[in-house]
């Protein structure tokens, strides 16, 4: 790890101590200014009506530039506002992220991937990636924010295959900066008591539960670069490896070549 990203952890931790010591106690209990719990339907299945008012609590934290915590059909992650540049660098300062690791966008419909991507495979295709545990790397189009992975022209596109945060996007209007709910290099979550370090640091956490129950569902999606016509390259295997590339070769495109 680079000095760089040492000092960006001692100075996050150091952060995150200060605001625990600063919280009120109660028979050694916390009672600090902890973000907005919101607790999803336990039903995995709950429909969209169910969820609506959850949806537009969440949408007014982002409307107002902040950074919430949130399930998704893999792991926990934080979200915010790709359009809003102080609130995707909120993210990187909660996380400790390298400014040079690119973060992707999540969007709620199939037609959203071609307003912020430039498309190389057929419709069809699309169909069957997305929604899903899968992540499109594109070309960019120019509407995305300049600001946001400023020094790459790819950019990651999700849709999780999970009815809040398609209900999120769909309410915002937006596309969501999406990354996972952790601080950089360290385990991902599965229930939001994974990252409660992040807490203070948070405006809203939405409680989905524990998504999965193993080490096995920690793995995130999976992100293949789409952008060469005919042509795949994983950068992450992720959750759904095996089942993306079965899909992108039965359409005939083939994995490329490392120079």
């Amino acid at each position: 790890m680079s000095i760089f990203l040492c000092l960006r952890r001692y100075i996050h931790q150091s952060m995150n101590c200060q605001y625990l010591k600063s919280m009120k106690t109660v028979n050694g209990n916390h009672l600090a200014e902890l973000p907005k719990i919101v607790t999803l339907p336990k039903s995995q299945t709950a429909s969209q009506s169910e969820i609506q008012d959850q949806v537009k609590v969440a949408a007014e934290h982002l409307f107002k530039g902040e950074v919430i915590a949130t399930p998704t059909d893999t792991i926990y992650g934080l979200a915010a506002l790709a359009n809003n540049t102080k609130a995707v660098t909120k993210i990187y300062d909660i996380k400790g992220r390298d400014f040079a690791k690119p973060v992707a966008i999540c969007v709620a419909e199939l037609e959203d991937v071609y307003k912020w991507g430039h498309l190389t495979i057929p419709e069809e295709l699309l169909s069957q990636l997305l929604p899903g545990p899968v992540t499109l790397c594109l070309n960019r189009q120019p509407e995305l924010n300049k600001r946001l992975n400023p020094d790459s022209n790819l950019i990651g596109i999700r849709i999780p295959d999970h009815p809040f945060m398609r209900g999120v996007c769909r309410e915002v209007k937006l596309p969501l900066a999406l990354t996972s709910a952790n601080i950089s290099n360290e385990k991902s979550a599965l229930s939001i008591e994974e990252f409660s370090e992040l807490y203070g640091h948070l405006s809203c956490v939405v409680d989905g539960g524990t998504l999965g129950l193993n080490d096995q569902a920690r793995l995130g999606s999976t992100v293949v670069d789409l952008s060469h016509q005919g042509f795949y390259t994983i950068i992450r295997p992720g959750s759904a490896e095996k089942d993306t590339v079965a899909k992108l070769e039965k359409f005939g495109i083939i994995e490329k070549q490392q120079k």
